[in-house]
C-alpha cells in the first residue's frame, strides 16, 4: 500500500510540475502575441496619419498650400504737370539742354515708396519739329521733362486733356512715342488705334483698371471732335480718349463697355482719371456730380479728376441700387505750374498754387479686393530765383508747419505754404474723412 502511495504522490508532483510549466510557457506565448500586435496595429496608425495628412507637420504644409496669401497694392496721384514759359526759361542751362528736375526733388521719396505713382501730363513733346518749345496757350516742352518725371519715380501718366493736341497729330503721335522710349507707362491718348483704349495694371496680384477721358469743346463742324475749341484730325478722333457733354449717353455708353472688358480681363478695381469741370472752382458743377454718380452705377470703384487747376472735394457716392460706393476726388489741383497768385486775376486767392498727393491702399485676400487705406498729402509750389531765372519745386505738407520745420523755407515762403495747407483742409477734410470712416482707416485731418 504505501508503495502504491508513493507512486501515485510522485505522478502528482510530476503532473503539477508540467502543468506549472505550460502555463508559464502559454502566459509568455499570449505575451509575445499582444505585443506584437500592438506593434503593428501602431505603426498601421501612424502611417494612416501619414497618408490622410494628420501628421502636424504634414498637416500645416497642407494647410498653407491651399491658402491665398494677402497682398497690397499702394497707388498716389498728383495733379497737372504744366509747363508755362517762365518755367522753361528757369530750366534751361548754360548748354542750351533743359533740366526739370527741381520740379520733384521734394516728392521723389513719395512717389518712390508707391507701387503706382500717377500724374497728369498736361504738356505735348511735340519736338523742335513742331516748332519752338512753348508755354500756354501751346504747350511744347522738350523731351527732358519726361527723364526728370521718370527719374523723380512717376511711372504711370494720363494724357487725355484739353492740351493733348497742342502740337497737332504730329505731337499728339510723338508724346505716345516719347513716353513709351522713356519706358513710363499710360493712357488716355496712344500713337495707333491698335494701342489700348485703357490698361489693367498688375501689381502684387491686384489688377487695377485705369481709364482716362477728357472733355470736348463744341465746334462748328457736325461730327467732328473739338479740343480747346479747335477742330482735330479725323485721324486722332479715335487717339484721344474723350467725351462730349452735348452727347453724354454715348460717353455713358463707351465707359459701360469698358469697364465690363475690364471685369473680363480680372480687373479687381476700376480706377477712371476725368479731365473735366470748370477752370478755378473750387467745388464741383452739375456735370461733374451727374458723370460721377452715373459712373459709380456702372461700377467704377475711385474717380480721381483734373482740369480746374485748383482742389475741389473729395465725396463718398452711393450707387443707385445701394450695392457699393465710389471714391471721388473731383480735382486733385495743380501739380507744378506758374499759376502764381500774384498774376492770377482770374483766381487771385493762391488756389491755384495748391496740390496734393491722394494716396491709397488695395487689399486682396481670399474674400476679394477692397480699400483698405486713404491719406491725403496736401502740396505747394514753391517759385523761387535760381537757373536761368526762376525755379519751381513742389513741397508735400504733413503738416501746417512743414515750410518752415521740415524744409526750412524763408518766412515769406514758409508762411506761404501754411495758408496752402490750412486751404487745402478746408476743402478735402469732410469729404476725406467720410471716405476714411466708411474704410476704417486712419482720419488725416481730425
Amino acid at each position: 500500500m504505501s508503495k502504491k502511495r508513493t507512486k501515485r504522490q510522485k505522478a502528482i508532483i510530476r503532473r503539477r510540475i508540467f502543468l506549472t510549466c505550460s502555463s508559464a510557457v502559454l502566459i509568455a506565448v499570449i505575451a509575445l502575441i499582444v505585443f506584437s500586435v500592438n506593434a503593428l496595429l501602431n505603426n498601421e496608425d501612424k502611417v494612416g496619419e501619414i497618408s490622410s495628412g494628420k501628421n502636424t507637420e504634414n498637416s500645416s504644409s497642407a494647410v498653407s498650400s491651399e491658402e491665398i496669401p494677402e497682398t497690397t497694392a499702394t497707388v498716389i496721384s498728383t495733379g497737372d504737370i504744366m509747363v508755362h514759359s517762365t518755367q522753361l526759361t528757369g530750366a534751361k542751362t548754360s548748354s542750351g539742354n533743359y533740366d526739370f528736375s527741381a520740379f520733384f526733388k521734394e516728392t521723389a521719396s513719395y512717389f518712390k515708396a508707391a507701387d503706382l505713382a500717377v500724374a497728369n501730363l498736361e504738356v505735348t513733346f511735340g519736338g523742335t519739329e513742331s516748332g519752338k518749345f512753348s508755354g500756354y496757350p501751346a504747350f511744347n516742352t522738350p523731351d527732358s521733362l519726361a527723364d526728370s518725371i521718370k527719374d523723380s519715380g512717376l511711372n504711370f501718366l494720363i494724357t487725355a486733356n484739353n492740351h493733348a493736341y497742342d502740337t497737332g497729330l504730329f505731337g499728339l503721335k510723338r508724346t505716345a512715342q516719347v513716353l513709351k522710349q522713356k519706358g513710363i507707362e499710360f493712357t488716355g491718348t496712344r500713337e495707333t488705334e491698335q494701342d489700348p483704349a485703357f490698361v489693367i495694371k498688375e501689381i502684387n496680384n491686384i489688377k487695377i483698371g485705369i481709364a482716362n477721358f477728357t472733355y470736348e469743346t463744341s465746334g462748328q463742324t457736325e461730327g467732328r471732335k473739338y479740343l480747346n475749341g479747335a477742330i482735330i484730325a479725323k485721324e486722332a478722333n479715335n487717339l484721344i480718349n474723350s467725351f462730349s457733354y452735348e452727347h453724354i449717353d454715348d460717353f455713358y455708353a463707351t465707359a459701360a463697355d469698358m469697364i465690363s472688358e475690364m471685369k473680363s480681363g480680372g480687373a479687381d478695381y476700376v480706377l477712371f482719371y476725368m479731365h473735366w469741370g470748370n477752370e478755378y472752382r473750387t467745388s464741383p458743377d452739375t456735370w461733374q456730380k451727374t458723370i460721377a454718380q452715373k459712373l459709380s452705377n456702372l461700377g467704377v470703384n475711385m474717380i480721381i479728376g483734373s482740369h480746374p487747376h485748383v482742389i475741389q472735394p473729395v465725396e463718398l457716392i452711393r450707387s443707385e441700387d445701394g450695392e457699393s460706393t465710389t471714391v471721388c476726388l473731383y480735382s486733385t489741383g495743380n501739380c507744378v505750374s506758374n499759376q502764381r497768385q500774384e498774376i492770377m486775376d482770374s483766381c487771385p486767392t493762391g488756389h491755384t498754387e495748391d496740390g496734393m498727393l491722394f494716396e491709397f491702399t488695395l487689399k486682396k485676400g481670399k474674400d476679394g479686393t477692397v480699400l483698405s487705406g486713404l491719406n491725403l498729402i496736401p502740396t505747394w509750389v514753391n517759385k523761387y530765383k535760381g537757373g536761368s531765372g526762376y525755379l519751381y519745386t513742389i513741397y508735400p505738407l504733413e503738416s501746417a508747419d512743414d515750410g518752415s520745420a521740415k524744409y526750412s523755407l524763408d518766412s515769406t515762403a514758409a508762411n506761404k505754404a501754411a495758408k496752402s495747407y490750412e486751404r487745402t483742409k478746408a476743402i478735402v477734410a469732410a469729404g476725406l474723412t467720410e471716405c476714411q470712416q466708411a474704410i476704417g482707416c486712419e482720419i488725416t485731418f481730425k
